[in-house]
């Protein structure tokens, strides 16, 4: 066989691999045959030979007494040697020594070849996949972008990104998408698997929260800087989504940077999802104040935070106006499941007693005495 060097760094340059990676593959395939070809119950080593430059297979074979019961069984025999057998290969060779008997895959004809050269296949094919594991896996939670190849009966699209081909689920797919291939598109790396059967499998998603956040990141330099920052989000995916954000810096508004000069930053990812309205909403830790500014634009007259035993915030009781209820279900639920999604609370509303849509009665003077109330507690 020629110079078992060469064809490491010839593997490492071809599949973009560490060369001392290709050769703890080479020697685990060299050892792998040894033992489908000569016995299964033998002890292989491989290594390789400084002078030649060559694999070196050797058997290691531990000396015992000659009448070691161990030389009897089938099954362990392979591993030991008699002392009388041993000292005509060692004349130096002691009890519990460990000898080293050279084999030459070559002296096995062509089926150890055969088999050698399916075993450097598969372990190099494993070593590229677990390469691209580790890569993939780091990318958890970012975007890729990759062009569709094919888009299955089920609505599944598969996608080349790089050197693999990823699938974007149907379910993980924004309502009303359709793609055709060789569209080109972004989606977040949501899950990497691998397995013997499958190999590596990577699956993407655009309707995640934060496929919203990492294209914000990408739109908003203060996002991506970090002086901007997510602190949550919630999407209905295709409709309607609410981002909540915080300033690290005092003279940085962090609304007004992510939404941009008339909507521009804020547009752009609006388009990149097929129209998603996003709402924008000051971050703060007062559970009142947070819960009052994510059910916007509904204007609440009071809110009871109700916590359980280990005073976590669980739900929200927010009282308000009739005429504002409509707002702050939305359409179809929409912004009171995109509040409690956002504030991981369960809300509950109750309409305030007496409040009425017209006129300026006494019950809508006590009504707008209780939203200023409210204005007046959290500025």
């Amino acid at each position: 066989m020629e110079k078992i060097l060469d064809i490491v760094d010839a593997i490492a340059h071809e599949k973009g691999l560490q060369s001392a990676n290709v050769l703890e593959a080479l020697k685990t395939a060299f050892v792998q045959t040894a033992k489908r070809v000569i016995n299964n119950n033998f002890t292989f080593e491989a290594d390789i030979d400084n002078k030649t430059k060559k694999m070196h297979l050797f058997q290691t074979i531990i000396v015992v007494k000659d009448d070691d019961k161990r030389l009897e069984d089938e099954e362990l025999s392979g591993g030991y040697i008699a002392l009388s057998d041993a000292l005509k290969l060692d004349e130096d060779a002691e009890l519990e020594d460990q000898l080293q008997i050279d084999h030459n895959l070559e002296d096995y004809g062509r089926t150890a070849a055969g088999k050698l050269h399916n075993e450097i296949e598969y372990h190099i094919q494993r070593l590229v996949e677990n390469e691209l594991y580790s890569k993939y896996n780091s990318k958890i939670g970012t975007i890729v972008t990759g062009r569709v190849t094919l888009v299955d009966s089920d609505q599944n699209t598969y996608i080349e990104v790089d050197e693999v081909r990823a699938i974007l689920p149907m379910k993980s797919r924004i309502k009303g998408e359709k793609f055709k291939v060789g569209d080109l598109l972004k989606a977040l790396v949501r899950r990497v698997n691998i397995d013997k059967a499958n190999g590596i499998q990577i699956e993407l998603s655009r309707t995640s929260p934060k496929f919203l956040e990492q294209l914000l990141a990408m739109e908003v330099p203060e996002i991506a800087d970090g002086i901007v920052i997510v602190e949550k989000s919630a999407r209905i995916p295709g409709d309607r989504a609410k981002i909540a954000l915080i300033s690290t810096h005092p003279q940085v508004d962090a609304v007004g940077a992510t939404v941009g000069v008339r909507g521009v930053r804020i547009n752009a990812v609006s388009e990149e999802l097929v129209g998603e309205n996003i709402d924008c909403i000051e971050y703060t830790n007062i559970p009142e104040l947070f819960v009052a500014r994510v059910m916007s634009p509904a204007i609440i007259s009071h809110i009871e935070i109700i916590r359980d035993e280990k005073g976590d915030a669980e739900k929200a009781i927010i009282t308000l106006p009739a005429d504002q209820k409509s707002k702050a279900i939305g359409k179809s639920g929409i912004n009171i499941r995109l509040a409690s999604m956002l504030t991981g609370m369960a809300i509950e509303l109750v309409e305030q007693k007496g409040s009425s849509a017209q006129g300026d009665s006494p019950a809508e003077s006590e009504q707008k005495d209780g939203v200023d109330a409210l204005q007046a507690l959290f500025s």
